[in-house]
């Protein structure tokens, strides 16, 4: 087989759910390119939090690309623990660091940032195009799709991959499914690491612990986790209409999450007290159908959030977004290196498209559950009664 014989692949988005295919298709001598409309890979960098990744989903994806290793120094085992509380600050329910818990059954936490950072180390810089944000895909003869970008680069592909998102460019090709609203919004807030260590917090970071805080209340929650670096971010959700607005101004916005939490206790309100002016951001959750799906499209498929976006209720997204990465690029990798004709790699990639969605949703209806009884009237009861069912399905935490 000849170079000029391959493919040309196009990913659009440098989430987990592309950079892992990009590096699928690396690792086994299949080129493509990365599109990434972010200016460089430090932008953004300060922002999400850390991510579990299950034995069988996220840590596979790494472990089938050689990163397994650099994965383990990197991760914190030690951080899949959790306490869940009321709003007065009373533990309901908590796991902790159990030597005797079967390591298949351990998901470590490793940040965002850092994760990125590991995955980009392992493809080549020239095979991801920074500050490229697509604007329009026009379709051509053969199959062909002439990519625009907002920066004037123009490329032509054979193989469009949309990882872009929720709001993803390349769904309408192949979908009309749009993000629906969850009905829940509120904000992300950081204290800084330095920050953590003042005599004010030490209660606040006391309750954290290790890992992660899931505080219940009426139609309101909190949860918090520990990152590796020492600082600690927090996401408020509560109920409102879509169109509800978080000030830009910090004060203003700090001062209205304030109100919203006014009856909790004291320890926690000061995770927003405390919070950096520089890191407050308006989050509000949305979904895709939980029924999601479409007739393949020849020359076009979606990964990741772009396929199945839904709630992080059940700690899902990162891995079935890496293990589509993974498993897509092995099915590109496999119709490619056989020299399977177009129709039937379409084909391929239409089975693997089926299968896929029916795991997603499948995820996705116990996600939709999950949020909706964590935040309820009357979450100190439904939420736990969640969380239990979740911990005790070993299968679930290991796939998802």
């Amino acid at each position: 087989m000849t170079t000029h014989t391959l493919p040309r692949i196009a990913i659009i988005g440098g989430g987990p759910g592309g950079l892992i295919l990009l590096l699928t298709l690396h690792r086994r001598g299949i080129p493509a390119i990365l599109y990434e409309r972010e200016t460089s890979a430090d932008s953004r960098a300060h922002l999400g939090g850390m991510l579990d990744l299950g034995y069988d989903s996220g840590q596979r994806a790494l472990r089938e690309n050689g990163l397994q290793e650099i994965f383990s120094l990197n991760s914190r085992p030690e951080a899949d623990t959790f306490r869940a509380c009321d709003q007065a600050g009373n533990i309901l329910a908590s796991k902790g660091a159990d030597p005797n818990e079967n390591p298949l059954d351990v998901r470590p936490e490793i940040d965002r940032s850092v994760l990125r950072n590991i995955m980009l180390d392992a493809v080549p810089t020239d095979a991801i195009q920074w500050g490229h944000a697509l604007t329009s895909v026009r379709s051509l003869e053969n199959g062909q799709r002439e990519l625009t970008f907002a920066n004037g680069h123009i490329a032509v592909v054979d193989i469009l991959v949309g990882a872009d998102g929720a709001n993803s460019r390349v769904r309408p090709l192949v979908s009309p499914a749009v993000p629906l609203y969850h009905g829940i919004t509120g904000a992300e807030v950081s204290i800084s690491p330095e920050l953590t260590k003042r005599p004010e917090l030490e209660d606040a970071v006391e309750l954290l612990g290790d890992g992660s805080l899931y505080a219940l209340g009426k139609n309101q929650m909190i949860t918090s986790q520990l990152n590796g670096d020492g600082r600690i971010r927090t996401y408020l959700m509560f109920r409102r209409p879509a169109d509800w607005v978080l000030p830009s101004d910090p004060a203003e916005a700090r001062k209205i999450l304030l109100e919203e939490y006014g009856s909790w206790s004291p320890t926690m309100r000061k995770l927003i007290e405390f919070c950096d002016d520089d890191a407050i951001y308006q989050r509000s959750m949305y979904h895709l159908p939980t029924d999601h799906k479409w007739s393949h499209v020849p020359g076009a498929t979606l990964v990741g959030d772009a396929a199945h976006l839904m709630s992080p209720f059940a700690g899902a997204g990162v891995n079935l977004a890496m293990l589509d990465g993974l498993e897509l690029g092995l099915v590109l990798t496999d119709a490619i290196t056989s020299g399977k004709s177009a129709e039937k790699r379409e084909a391929a990639i239409a089975a693997w498209e089926e299968e896929r969605m029916k795991e997603a949703n499948r995820v996705a209806v116990i996600a939709k559950a999950n949020l909706e009884a964590s935040i309820s009237s009357d979450a100190s009861v439904t939420g736990i009664e969640a969380l239990s069912k979740y911990l005790e399905k070993a299968e679930l935490r290991r796939k998802t």
